[in-house]
This record gives C-alpha cells, structure tokens and sequence, in this order.
C-alpha cells in the first residue's frame, strides 16, 4: 500500500468514525425525554428512579457487552464489529417501537428491553470509535484532537434529540404516550439502516499502531497500569456526571408540582429545551477544544474543567429556584428567551466543562498501552455503565430529598476526576512492554 493510499484510507476511516460518533449520542439521548412520558404514565406514579430506568438500561448494557466488545475488536476487526452494532442497534429502536403497543406496565418492559439492547449496540459503536481515532491520530495530543473533533458531532445529536422528542411531547400528561415520538424512532431507524448499507461498501483498514489480533500474545491485561485502572474507573464517574446533570435538570424543569421549578403550561418542552442546551455547550465546547488539543494537554483540560464544574454545581445547589433568569435555549431553528432558576443556568453551563472530559480520560487512560489499547476499551465501555448508575442514585436522592441536593452525586464524581488529572493519570507501568 502506498502511502497516498494509506492517507485516503485513513481520511475515510476517521470521516466514517465522526458519524458513528453522533449515531451514539442519538440513541442514548432518547431515554431521558422518552423517560419523562413513561414517569408520568398512572403505573409508575410519577417516579423520578423508574423514570430514569431506561437511561439505567441502556447503560447496563455496557457492563455486560463492555469485554466481549473489546475481544471482537480483536477477533473480527474495527469494521465487521461496527457492522454488528449497527444491526443490534436497529433491532433496539424496533422494540422501542414496539412498546407503544401494549399498555401500562407491559409496555414500560418492551421500551425496558428496547433500551437494554440498544445500549448493546452503542457499547460496540463506542468500543470501535474511541480507540480508532485515538490511534488513527498516532495517540498523545494529536488522538485526543480527533476524538475531541468526533465529540463535536456526537454533541450535536445529543442537543437536537431531546428538542426534538421535546416539542413532539408539549405537556406531558398522564395521557401521553411512547406513540407521540414514533416520529424520532422511525428517524433513529432509518438511519440505522443506511448506515449499515453505506458502512459495507466503505473500505476500512484497523490502524496499525496498536494493532492486535487473535494471534497477539498478552503477557499482561490492562489492569496492570494504574493509570488505566484509575482511568476506568473515571471513565465510570464522568460518564454518570454527563447523564445525570441534564437528566435530572430536564425532570426538575418538568415537574409542575411544588417539587419541580416552577414552571408551567409548556414545563416539558421547556425541560427538553434547556437539556438540548447543555448538550449545545458540550458541542461548542468540543469544538473550540478541536482547535487547541493539540497544543494544550488532556490533563491540563481535565484539571481545569473539573475545578470549574465543581464551582458551578456547588453554587446551583445552594441557589434558590425564587431566583430566576432569563437564559437564551437552542430550540432547534434559533435561540428562544426563557425564564428559569438560576440553577438551572448554571447547570447548563457545565456542558462547556463536561465537554472535553470523554477524550482526555480516554486518551490519559490509554496512552503507552500499544497492544492492550483494544481490550482496555472495552473496559471502558463495561465501566459506561456508571451513565446508568449514578443518575439512578441521584435521582433515588431526588425522590427522598430535593432535585438540587441530588447534585451531590456529580460533585463528589468531578472530585474524583480532579483527583485523577492531578495525580492518578501518572504511567508509573512504563516497563511493561506493549509491543
């Protein structure tokens, strides 16, 4: 192969990596506003846990589907891998669809094992991107760039999602049902499908740096470099951080009893706005990042967004939901003047930190791994199954005490992840050989 033809093969690897990056964040974020329908359906009396529960099951799915995920990196290749998750992921929305069939909590079980299988396919899709850009960028700052530039378009459909099934829904009402965003699953199928047919006529070589088959022998796993233990375990408290701060701001803003903000009339679409929103920043702040991760370190960002998302959170929960501001939301066509509690505001505002966190703990996590690169991702992905975890806690917290005092979760979460940009980050395996 010539090194033209290398070049154009890995422009359309990384191109065909940027895609797949927002079909991922497409199918996540439809749990948290499909969740508001079914929370306030008669049989699941307005639970804030159970409402969350298809976010819990989409993200389940990692724990189980994170190492097999890994090992069919090694066994089949990045492309055949990405193929079967494409297929698995288009089953998941089919049963989605399914669930608007039966009523009460047959139904709930349908759209629960829709959840639960899609989370399967956007385990493997997010097993076959993060560790292709990565090496593709010849990893260090470079790698984190592209996986940053990717984070951009999985931004993008994580801001436009929950608009979306936000002005198909307007009031929630306990007459509300999963048939009123059939429209959004049709979407999510039809580009499930396209992209399986479009993605077997693409030819797609595995990057060589790294590179490991079924012939490749391990002297050692993952596990053995703390830096990549302590990165798995961020990679669990970050991904709970991402969910859990608009999941729960979008269920605070919807609530139009005396527990919720305040809010009235169109309390939904508003939720699903502002959510869309921090998603926005997190799109915003992926971009700019794009631009400059190749001159300033994935530590250097990861010590300073958590620091900042520390402050903004610890002053959101202390603020009170009388004060009030007029904050400008993405409703999908233009920007739109609400008025919503400060906290909400400042909530949002910590998509920008949140935004850059994925990329840089992959790469710190990943980088002098070689050989070990694909199984170490799917650990990762195993470990993704915190996006499922601590939002549930944080809103069995909701539930027993307030919407703001859940935010506890995240805090302690981004105190952690500070810990790990200062000091657990360190390769102190660097005489493993990798080879």
């Amino acid at each position: 192969m010539t090194q033209t033809e290398k070049k154009n093969g890995n422009i359309i690897a990384i191109i065909t990596m940027m895609f797949i990056y927002a079909m991922i964040s497409f199918v996540t974020n439809l749990a948290a506003p499909i969740g508001v329908i079914w929370k306030n359906q008669p049989e699941l009396m307005g639970s804030n846990t159970l409402g969350m529960l298809g976010n819990m099951m989409n993200f389940l799915a990692y724990l189980f589907m994170g190492i097999p995920a890994g090992k069919m990196l090694i066994n089949f290749g990045y492309k055949k891998t990405a193929l079967i998750a494409i297929a698995v992921g288009f089953i998941g929305i089919l049963t989605q669809y399914f669930s608007g069939f039966p009523t009460g909590l047959a139904g709930f079980g349908v759209y629960l094992l829709g959840a639960f299988i899609c989370g399967f396919s956007v385990c493997m899709l997010n097993t076959v991107v993060n560790p292709m850009l990565n090496l593709l960028g010849g990893g260090g700052n470079r790698g984190n760039q592209l996986n940053l530039i990717g984070g951009t378009l999985n931004s993008l459909a994580g801001t436009l999602t929950p608009m979306l099934v936000g002005a198909l829904i307007g009031t929630v009402t306990k007459n509300t049902t999963i048939a009123d965003v059939n429209l959004v699953l049709f979407i999510a199928m039809t580009v499930f499908a396209l992209a399986f047919v479009i993605l077997s006529f693409i030819p797609i070589a595995d990057p060589e740096m790294g590179k490991a088959t079924k012939d490749t022998v391990f002297e050692h796993t993952p596990w053995a470099f703390r830096h990549c233990t302590l990165g798995i375990i961020g990679i669990f408290v970050y991904v709970g951080v991402e969910i859990g701060i608009p999941g729960t701001l979008n269920f605070y803003l919807s609530d139009t009893t005396s527990r919720g903000a305040g809010l009235l009339g169109d309390a939904a679409t508003i939720g699903g706005f502002v959510a869309g929103t921090y998603w926005l920043l997190m799109l915003v702040g992926r971009f700019v990042a794009g631009f400059i991760a190749d001159k300033v370190s994935s530590r250097t960002m990861m010590i300073a967004v958590s620091s900042v998302a520390i402050v903004l959170i610890l002053l959101a929960m202390f603020s009170s939901k009388e004060t009030t501001t007029s904050m400008p939301v993405f409703t999908g066509k233009e920007f739109e003047v609400v008025t919503v509690p400060i906290s909400a505001l400042l909530l949002v505002l910590c998509g920008l930190c949140t935004s850059v966190m994925w990329a840089s703990i992959f790469n710190l996590a990943t980088e002098g791994l070689g050989k070990y690169t694909a199984a170490a991702s799917g650990l990762f992905m195993m470990m993704v199954v915190g996006g499922g975890v601590l939002p549930l806690v944080q809103n069995f917290i909701a539930d027993k005490t307030t919407y703001m005092m859940s935010y506890i979760v995240p805090v302690l979460a981004l105190a952690y992840l500070l810990y790990y940009a200062l000091i657990g980050c360190k390769n102190v395996n660097d005489d493993i050989p990798v080879d």
